[in-house]
């Protein structure tokens, strides 16, 4: 991956792909959420608290990752 790439630390099973005009890593965020339930032993209220406060919200500049939300938990029934 190019230096312009900017990655999310510890979260590099949660990457679904990559904006290659932009240069951006794509994440989902579903999988960062259950990286950290199952990783770090947390809830799923307090992972999705820590991703909102510290991650999805952070803004490194031109090269910050994008999290997509997944198609099938958007839709689920």
């Amino acid at each position: 991956m190019s230096e312009k790439y900017i990655k999310a630390d510890g979260f590099n099973s949660a990457i679904v792909g990559v904006d290659t005009d932009a240069c951006r890593v794509v994440y989902s965020k579903q999988k960062m959420i259950e990286y950290l339930v199952l990783e770090d032993g947390m809830n799923v209220e307090d992972a999705i608290s820590f991703l909102q406060h510290n991650v999805w919200g952070a803004y490194i500049g031109e090269h910050t990752p994008l999290y997509l939300e997944d198609y099938d938990v958007m839709f689920e029934s």
